[in-house]
């Protein structure tokens, strides 16, 4: 059996692994990058890249639907979902050779294989083993399903990407944001769906108003949510799918039925026992402060350690974790609190920072929120009428802001810059100083009162 040695090894080619793999390279360190399945991971796969061109079509649907507001005569015809999946998923091909060539410019080896652990410091891939004084987990994660008589009748986020056609009657159970994403993604673009919850608005983890308004804009869109449904069964009679829900209600008529109920760490498979690496209660993988495992010179990364399952969180967590191995900044290390994130709906959300409610637990009294809601200046003219909430969450006499949340069109690209100055320290006083843009939704974030 042929060994080879390296400095660092991530096991996991997504996103985190391939950044902390290439910025170890950047320092000289011999490094590989091992992946099961295509580069790039959940993130270019079968996440957010597929997921945002779908979400662009889904807007462009709804642009063409003002157009004669605006005085245009357009003629449109079916959506041709067959057609976007196959640019879509060339796109994405394309980029998965793309990734394959960063990694040969700068010297990485990759290996196309599952590993498996045969101790804390050796993978074996495909008959060969592959050794470092450094191994990285950055598996990632995958969709969960619920272990109930007939789950398997319904797809999951995965499959949503996998569809040929698109489904004329859905149902999508799950109240988070891939929820939201996919059952806003197949409303826009012509299917009939309804959206069911266990509670009673969706976004459960971020600000409550977040969800509210997220409710009263998709059901103005003419999606049906389903309030209060805890399923027990998936049946399929004839070619069509029956929800069956614990209080005994049923849901029938559905040609595609969608999981969108969470996330599992992808750790199954690496033997990880052998490593000695400990998992949590969720099965994801316990890490410190510096991505440092229960076993030195192991270490864990993004989605596989069930913290701020994002993108860019994995990729600054991995160049970081190399930064501090190899680039001589011993105290490098991701600063996990007042992270920006969007939702892509329509309208689309931007949430950064502490919730009104994790503020006045943690703050008491000295919380003061700032609110804004309106209808923006787009939509004077025409039919539909999609609505903006804004919120703005300070804290202490400075009203130092600790919390921005966004309901709009534009709040996927205001955020970013917002986001910098709260991570700065700004204040409303900061805020109220800076000179508005207008016409603008962003501006309402400067005069609120």
């Amino acid at each position: 059996m042929s060994e080879s040695v390296f400095d660092l090894i991530s096991v996991g080619g997504g996103s985190g692994g391939l950044a902390c793999a290439q910025r170890a390279a950047e320092y000289g360190a011999k490094t590989a990058v091992i992946e099961s399945h295509r580069l790039g991971g959940t993130c270019v796969n079968v996440g957010c890249v597929p997921k945002k061109v779908m979400w662009n079509a889904a807007g462009l649907g709804l642009g063409l639907g003002d157009a004669a507001d605006y005085g245009f005569e357009v003629k449109t015809g079916a959506h041709d979902w067959a057609l976007l999946k196959a640019k879509r998923d060339a796109y994405v091909l394309r980029l998965n050779g793309i990734y394959e060539r960063n990694l040969a410019a700068k010297g990485v080896t990759y290996v196309s294989g599952a590993a498996r652990f045969i101790d804390a410091h050796s993978v074996s891939v495909n008959g060969s083993v592959y050794r470092a004084r450094h191994v990285v987990i950055a598996t990632g994660g995958k969709p969960s399903r619920p272990l109930l008589p007939g789950a398997e009748l319904g797809i999951t986020s995965d499959g949503f990407f996998e569809l040929p056609q698109r489904p004329q009657r859905v149902a999508v159970i799950g109240s988070g944001y891939i929820a939201c994403e996919l059952a806003g993604a197949f409303q826009e673009l012509g299917s009939e769906v309804q959206l069911f919850i266990r509670k009673d608005h969706l976004l459960t983890h971020f600000d409550v108003m977040l969800g509210k308004s997220l409710m009263r804009e998709v059901r103005a869109q003419g999606m049906t949510v389903q309030e209060h449904v805890v399923p027990a069964a998936l049946r399929e009679e004839s070619g069509k799918k029956t929800l069956v829900a614990q209080d005994g209600r049923s849901f029938a008529g559905f040609d595609c039925v969608l999981w969108a109920i969470g996330r599992d760490s992808n750790v199954g498979g690496l033997d990880l026992e052998k490593a000695g690496v400990a998992l949590d209660e969720q099965n994801f993988v316990v890490t410190d402060g510096f991505q440092n495992t229960s076993v030195p010179g192991v270490y864990a990364i993004g989605d596989v350690t069930g913290r701020a399952a994002l993108t860019p969180v994995a990729i600054a967590a991995g160049r970081r974790l190399s930064d501090r191995l190899f680039g001589g900044k011993p105290d490098r290390h991701l600063d996990y609190h007042t992270i920006p994130t969007v939702v892509f709906t329509h309208p689309p959300i931007g949430t950064v920072g502490a919730s009104e409610a994790e503020a006045r637990a943690q703050y008491g009294d000295s919380v003061k929120v700032y609110v804004a809601d309106f209808t923006p200046m787009y939509h004077a003219m025409t039919t539909r009428k999609a609505h903006t909430d804004m919120k703005l969450v300070c804290v202490g006499t400075e009203q130092r802001i600790v919390g921005c949340h966004i309901i709009g069109a534009g709040a996927d690209e205001m955020l970013q810059g917002f986001a910098v100055a709260i991570r700065m320290g700004a204040t409303k006083q900061d805020f109220d100083d800076t000179i508005a843009i207008h016409p603008t939704s962003a501006e309402e974030l400067v005069t609120m009162r």
